[in-house]
C-alpha cells in the first residue's frame, strides 16, 4: 500500500511537470504572443488568451513577463505589471526549467520558458505553474480508487488464504507441514527398504507407484509410473492380476526366472475406488526348497517301491525252498540280481552326475512299479555338471518331464504298451535332454508351459505347475525347450527336447 501510494505521487508529480513545461512551451511559440509584444499594451492581449489557455489547459496559472519580470498577464489582475516572484536566470539564457516555488499563490510547480524573437534574443518569458495543492488533491482522488483495491485485494487475498488452508487441511487430515514432511520421508524410507514388492495400479490400469524391490522382482525398467499395466511385458495372468477388481489372494505367478506369490486388494477412499494395492512375494527359494523335498519323497517312494519287490521275489525264493526246489530258487535270485546290477551299472555308468543318477535310479523303480518300461538311450553319458547348471534345476527339468511321461504313458496304456525314453548327453556347448513318451501326444504345445495348464482333473491341487517350472528354469539358463508329437521309438506321444548352455570345456 505505502509502495503503491509513493508510486502514484511520482507519478502525479511527473505528469504535473509534463504538463507546465508543454504549456508554457506551446504558450513561449505561439504568433499571438510575439505579435501583442510588439504593441504598445501586451496586457491588452496577452491576458485573455493566457486565461483562455489556463482554462483549457487546467493549469493554474499562466504568466507571461517581459525580460525584466514585469508580469504582463496573471491570474489575480492586481498582480499584472508587478514583478515575478521566482527564478528566471535559466529562461533568460535561453534555458526552459522546471521548479518548485512558492508565489503569489503559494507552493507550485512551476515551468519557465524564454520566447525569442527575430534574432534569437530572448524578448519575453512565460511561466505555467500547478499549486502543490492541486497536486496534492489530485493525488487524494488516485489514493481512494487504490485503497479501494487494496482492501478488495486483502480481502479476496484473505478469503482465498483461508480457503486454500482450509483445503490443505482437509487433505492432509491436520498434520502440519512439518509433520507431513517427516511422515513422507519416513513412508519413503520403509518403501523403499522392504523385502516385498509393492505396486499401487490406478483405476485407470496405470502404475501410481512402485518400490524398489517391485522392479527387481519383476525385471521392470527404472520408472514406469504412469505405464498401463497392459505395456509392461508381463504374462497375461499377472497382467489380470494387477488390475483384477476382486480381491486376490496368494497367488502363483511364474516369471521368466522367478516364481511369485501374489496379492491383491482393492482400495476405495471415501466410497470411491482408487485402484489396487498388489503384494509381491519371492516364493522361488521355497519353491526350490519344495521342489527338493519333493524329489527327497521321490527317493523315499522308489526305495519304498524296490523293497516291495525285494520281498516280494525273497518270498517267492523262500518258497522254492520251502518246497525243495533249490535250483529254481538260486536261479530267481540270481535273475532278479542281474536284473537290478545291470539298471544300476547302465546308470552309474553313462551317468556320473550323482544326483540326476540318483533321480533316474529312483524314476526306473518307479517306473516299474507303474508298469511302465523306463529306457535310457545307448548315447546316454554325462559327467558332473559342475557350476555351470545347478543339480536342483537339473531335479526341476529331468524330474517333472519324466513324472509328465509317466503319467501320460499310464494314461495311453490301452492303446500302446506303456513306455519312456529318455536321453541325457553332453554335446559341445551344450547339455541335451530329451524326455519322448507313448502317451497320447500334446494338442495345445503352445500353452503347456503357463502355469495351471494341465492334463489332470482340474480340481488336483497342485497341477499345472510341474512344467511352468521346466519352462522358469530352461529361460533362466538361456536354453530352448521344444516340443513334438512322435513318441517312444516313432509310435506316438510326446517327445520334450531341452538344450541347455554350457561351457565348451566339458
Amino acid at each position: 500500500m505505502v509502495l503503491a501510494y509513493l508510486d502514484a505521487g511520482r507519478a502525479t508529480q511527473d505528469n504535473s511537470e509534463e504538463t507546465v513545461i508543454a504549456v508554457a512551451s506551446t504558450v513561449a511559440d505561439s504568433p499571438s504572443v510575439a505579435a501583442a509584444l510588439e504593441t504598445s499594451d501586451p496586457s491588452r492581449e496577452l491576458q485573455p488568451f493566457a486565461e483562455q489557455v489556463r482554462a483549457d489547459t487546467g493549469v493554474d496559472f499562466i504568466t507571461i513577463m517581459g525580460p525584466d519580470g514585469i508580469r504582463f498577464t496573471h491570474p489575480d489582475p492586481a498582480q499584472i505589471g508587478k514583478p515575478f516572484i521566482g527564478n528566471t536566470a535559466e529562461a533568460l539564457d535561453g534555458r526552459a526549467f522546471v521548479e518548485t516555488y512558492t508565489g503569489t499563490l503559494g507552493p507550485s510547480v512551476r515551468a519557465v520558458v524564454p520566447v525569442f524573437g527575430e534574432n534569437s534574443e530572448v524578448v519575453a518569458l512565460v511561466a505555467a505553474g500547478i499549486t502543490v495543492e492541486a497536486i496534492s488533491a489530485e493525488l487524494n482522488e488516485r489514493l481512494i480508487p487504490l485503497a479501494a483495491v487494496a482492501v478488495g485485494v486483502l480481502i479476496v487475498g484473505g478469503t482465498g488464504s483461508y480457503l486454500v488452508s482450509a483445503r490443505l487441511d482437509r487433505q492432509t487430515r491436520g498434520v502440519a507441514p512439518a509433520e507431513l514432511r517427516d511422515m513422507f520421508e519416513y513412508y519413503q524410507a520403509i518403501l523403499h527398504s522392504v523385502r516385498e514388492g509393492l505396486v499401487l495400479v490406478g483405476k485407470d490400469g496405470r502404475i501410481a507407484l512402485c518400490n524398489d524391490a517391485a522392479y527387481e522382482l519383476l525385471g521392470l525398467p527404472a520408472d514406469i509410473r504412469g505405464t498401463p499395466v497392459a505395456e509392461l511385458g508381463l504374462a497375461e495372468d499377472l497382467a489380470a492380476t494387477f488390475v483384477s477388481p476382486e480381491p486376490r489372494g496368494d497367488e502363483l505367478h511364474l516369471t521368466d526366472t522367478r516364481m511369485l506369490l501374489v496379492n491383491t486388494v482393492p482400495v476405495q477412499s471415501r466410497g470411491q475406488s482408487m485402484g489396487n494395492a498388489v503384494t509381491l512375494r519371492d516364493h522361488t527359494e521355497l519353491q526350490n526348497l519344495s521342489g527338493e523335498l519333493d524329489t527327497v519323497r521321490g527317493f523315499a517312494e522308489s526305495l519304498r517301491s524296490q523293497a516291495h519287490e525285494s520281498a516280494n521275489r525273497l518270498h517267492a525264493v523262500i518258497s522254492l525252498i520251502e518246497l525243495g526246489r533249490v535250483d529254481g530258487a538260486v536261479a530267481l535270485a540270481t535273475a532278479e540280481l542281474e536284473t537290478a546290477q545291470q539298471l544300476t551299472d547302465q546308470v552309474v555308468g553313462s551317468v556320473t552326475e550323482p544326483v540326476l543318477a540318483a533321480l533316474l535310479l529312483g524314476k526306473l523303480s518307479e517306473a516299474s512299479e507303474r508298469g511302465v518300461e523306463l529306457v535310457l538311450t545307448a548315447d546316454t553319458a554325462m559327467q558332473d555338471s559342475g557350476e555351470d547348471i545347478d543339480a536342483r534345476d537339473l531335479i526341476t527339468i529331468l524330474g517333472n518331464l519324466i513324472d509328465n511321461a509317466l503319467d501320460a504313458a499310464v494314461e495311453n496304456a490301452a492303446e500302446r504298451a506303456a513306455k519312456v525314453t529318455v536321453t541325457v548327453r553332453t554335446e559341445p556347448g551344450e547339455l541335451f535332454v530329451r524326455v519322448a513318451d507313448t502317451g497320447p501326444g500334446v494338442v495345445d504345445q503352445a500353452e503347456i508351459f503357463r502355469r495351471g495348464w494341465s492334463t489332470k482333473p482340474t480340481a488336483a491341487t497342485g497341477r499345472g505347475l510341474g512344467l511352468a517350472l521346466v519352462g522358469q528354469a530352461v529361460r533362466r539358463y538361456g536354453g530352448s525347450i521344444d516340443v513334438t508329437n512322435g513318441g517312444a521309438s516313432g509310435d506316438g506321444g510326446a517327445v520334450f527336447t531341452v538344450r541347455l548352455p554350457i561351457s565348451s570345456s566339458r
